[in-house]
């Protein structure tokens, strides 16, 4: 037994360890790709870059090793099966779950691990990717702007240009810019043939020189509904002064963001939702005192006389009063509930990010425990998978693990999205894809077991069958 251990655990090693480098390299280059527009051209050293892809390789792990032991499992058993390795070893008297306990004793470690990335390293690493990718933002724009697309990376000012050349790469053609300096949108709009990139060293301004260009601006009085007439103008030279005080000459590793949901270990998550669970519920409090002080329902007093009256009262409240009496109590319940109307839709932004925050720091609490155990319901889908299909290799298995895999992360961010949207609660957010996917493998763990195919396609047509043969009796009978 020691011996086939070695062999099933050497058949799914060698395909596990290849299968998480490829997956890891390509989330890790997908990672990448998506930042690739605020990192490329701003002369950022070599050493700040592969710092990036190790804090990102930290954070796509746990991504990874579920993919790698789903697809692991569907190759070891499938080639096992196809090589009628597994029908020697069940002759032998070996059953499926006795072969594979190596690999489930292996993929709960894997479990255990995940478990502790995500509740240990990948806080560590967001922290670190995350602050260092705004540090690299704020380096500054001189060799930031990047030809073929607007660089909205300047504040105020939205810029394009088809080519950056000349010996310091600071000179641009075809310029064209939209100034936002005023808050009133695209009303400025400047395009020149060619422009000069004017950054001295220590300053805290950049000059954008243009050359042959046209100036737009179009007029709109806010005083009135009519529309201005716009200006035009042709220059020769024509310079934007730009505030760059915001961006640094160097790269630092400063620390200002801190405190994000996935920034924080499980213990601290805790502590944290704790905190702004209380916060919620204080505020929701506050807001039901100020709509009852608002309401004027403190005015209302029961009435504890003893005397009686003779008067026989109306069921319906306002049929007590004159008409005049009628219609000032209406206008006075009209002029309360609008009040409160506006109180609430006042308030309603504020409570609504104040419940998104609640949910997103509960709804990650919650999936860093369901995605640990993601490694060992994979596992239980693949294994099984891999000895009812029989196939090996690279080819149906991968199309198969990515299959399932997309469908177990699909859930999961859904679940996650509903939470956050307080649709429903963080709890099922996060175990919402384990839910589906554990019937799942017990279906397929139950059908290897017993040495069944996916589908047995004569539990539905034997009922027809009969069905017919009933019929047909009756007939000859007749």
């Amino acid at each position: 037994m020691k011996t086939l251990d070695k062999y099933i655990l050497k058949s799914f090693l060698k395909p596990f360890f290849a299968t998480f480098l490829i997956v890891l390299f390509v989330l890790v280059m997908q990672a990448l790709w998506l930042a690739f527009e605020d990192i490329a051209g701003k002369g950022i050293d070599l050493i700040f870059i592969l710092k990036f892809l190790y804090y990102t390789a930290l954070i796509v792990t746990p991504q990874a090793l579920p993919i790698g032991v789903l697809l692991s499992s569907i190759m070891a058993l499938g080639s096992i099966s196809e090589n009628y390795e597994f029908a020697a070893i069940k002759s032998a008297g070996v059953s499926l779950q006795r072969l594979i306990r190596p690999l489930i004793i292996f993929t709960v470690i894997m479990s255990v691990v995940n478990f502790l990335f995500l509740n240990n390293v990948y806080p560590y690493a967001m922290l670190k990717q995350k602050n260092l990718y705004i540090n690299i933002k704020k380096h500054k724009p001189a060799l930031a702007l990047i030809p073929g697309g607007f660089n909205t990376e300047i504040p105020g000012y939205h810029i394009k240009f088809s080519e950056k050349f000349g010996e310091n790469n600071d000179l641009l053609k075809d310029v064209k810019i939209y100034d936002l300096t005023e808050g009133k949108g695209n009303k400025k709009i400047i395009t020149a043939k060619n422009g000069q990139i004017i950054n001295k060293e220590g300053s805290k301004h950049m000059t954008l020189k243009l050359f042959d260009g046209y100036f737009f601006e179009d007029h709109i009085s806010f005083s009135s509904e009519l529309r201005m007439p716009s200006s035009n103008a042709k220059f020769e030279e024509y310079s934007i002064i730009i505030d760059i005080s915001a961006f640094s000459d160097d790269i630092k590793e400063t620390e200002n963001v801190k405190n994000l949901y996935n920034m924080l270990s499980l213990k601290d998550l805790d502590s944290v939702v704790s905190k702004y669970n209380l916060d919620y519920k204080e505020y929701i409090r506050s807001k039901a005192k100020d709509f009852q002080a608002n309401a004027g329902s403190k005015g209302l007093v029961k009435d504890t006389t003893t005397q009686k009256t003779t008067t026989k009262l109306n069921p319906n409240i306002l049929a007590n009063f004159d008409k005049g009496a009628q219609l000032r109590i209406i206008s006075s319940a009209l002029a309360i509930n609008k009040t409160g109307l506006n109180i609430f839709k006042s308030k309603k932004d504020n409570l609504k990010y104040k419940r998104l925050l609640v949910n997103k720091y509960e709804t990650e609490y919650y999936n860093r425990i369901a995605f640990s155990l993601s490694c060992l319901i994979l596992f239980f889908i693949g294994a099984p998978l891999g000895s009812i299909i029989r196939k090996g290799g690279f080819g149906l298995p991968m199309i198969l693990a990515i299959s399932i895999y997309v469908l177990y992360f699909f859930t999961n961010t859904f679940g996650r999205n509903l939470a956050e949207d307080s649709t429903i609660t963080s709890l099922l957010g996060s175990w919402i894809s384990a839910i589906i996917m554990v019937p799942f493998a017990f279906f397929l763990t139950r059908r290897a077991t017993k040495d069944m195919g996916l589908f047995n396609i004569d539990v539905f047509l034997q009922p027809v069958t009969k069905f017919f043969k009933k019929l047909t009796s009756k007939k000859t009978a007749t």
